[in-house]
């Protein structure tokens, strides 16, 4: 991750791992929605939204412009640039590729919400204007489980916003949060998820584990009191539920985040029964496969 002392960042900052190498630019400060139970990426008092002046960024830019070269990747920061207008989304564009003209892509997390009201037609001219990849969070594909996290979203929404994205030719990087129905709706949630993915085909679809690293008390006000975590047994259950209802033509399949004790990677629908294999094996056979011990787990 490139930071620049010179650039304002409000601690702590978040980038997806796949964005180690770009420069981070902050564009918006917080969440919009920022009331999802299991997510406690924003909830700092100094992380209330905001957009940031267009001046400040315009600084920013400047700044980095001076003391960096060759920056080829940039990372729109923070929880949900795209809730900028689309005019104001094309200036930063703008500014962008004027002061690194090495620039390759940009990219930023996207809530589904915040697509309702882009066009087609406006993803595309800020895909032709340097934004390539758009980060979403799905999380579950099952309605129950979307209202009890207070997701604010729902199956027929997320649909929605990663057609659009297809449609418009970016990228779509999708995470989904293994374990997040908890036992009473685990099965239910591994299924309607995969049925979500099928039907908006991502480019890139990842597995985190949830967990709760300052407690489980928030998300159980909203969730209810029949939530029981999963067993680490439990989670490769449901993550086998889901690759079994998968029906993917080239999606890049990721479940390597720091998070996840089973570590799984390969391209789908290809390498499906290779993925499934390797869960049978976890299940099956304790200890036939190297996990990710407790120590080395994170968010």
């Amino acid at each position: 991750m490139i930071r620049v002392t010179s650039i304002d960042y409000v601690e702590p900052v978040f980038r997806p791992p796949s964005e180690a190498k770009s420069l981070i630019l902050p564009v918006t400060n917080g969440c919009s929605w920022n009331k999802c139970t299991f997510c406690e990426m924003y909830t700092q008092p100094q992380k209330k939204f905001r957009a940031r002046k267009p001046e400040d960024v315009r600084q920013d830019i400047e700044n980095a412009a001076k003391s960096l070269s060759g920056v080829k990747r940039v990372f729109l920061a923070d929880g949900d640039a795209m809730v900028l207008p689309t005019r104001r989304l094309l200036e930063i564009l703008g500014e962008l590729n004027a002061a690194f003209p090495d620039l390759q892509r940009v990219s930023s997390y996207c809530l589904p919400r915040n697509l309702a009201k882009k066009t087609v037609e406006e993803l595309a001219q800020l895909r032709e204007a340097g934004l390539k990849i758009l980060y979403v969070g799905m999380e579950s594909g099952d309605d129950e489980v979307l209202r009890r996290i207070n997701k604010g979203e729902t199956w027929e929404s997320t649909r929605s916003a990663l057609l659009k994205i297809r449609e418009a030719g970016l990228t779509s990087s999708v995470m989904v949060l293994n374990g997040l129905g908890g036992e009473t709706l685990s099965r239910q949630h591994a299924i309607n998820t995969a049925t979500l993915c099928n039907e908006t085909q991502p480019d890139y679809l990842s597995t985190l584990v949830v967990s709760f690293p300052q407690g489980e008390e928030r998300f159980r006000e909203g969730f209810g009191e029949d939530f029981v975590p999963l067993s680490q047994q439990g989670l490769f259950e449901e993550i086998r539920t889901f690759l079994e209802h998968l029906n993917l033509e080239r999606t890049v399949f990721r479940s390597d985040h720091a998070s996840n004790y089973l570590v799984l990677k390969g391209n789908l629908g290809r390498d499906k029964q290779k993925l499934l294999d390797q869960v049978n094996l976890a299940i099956t056979s304790p200890g036939a496969v190297p996990l990710r011990p407790e120590w080395q787990r994170g968010l």
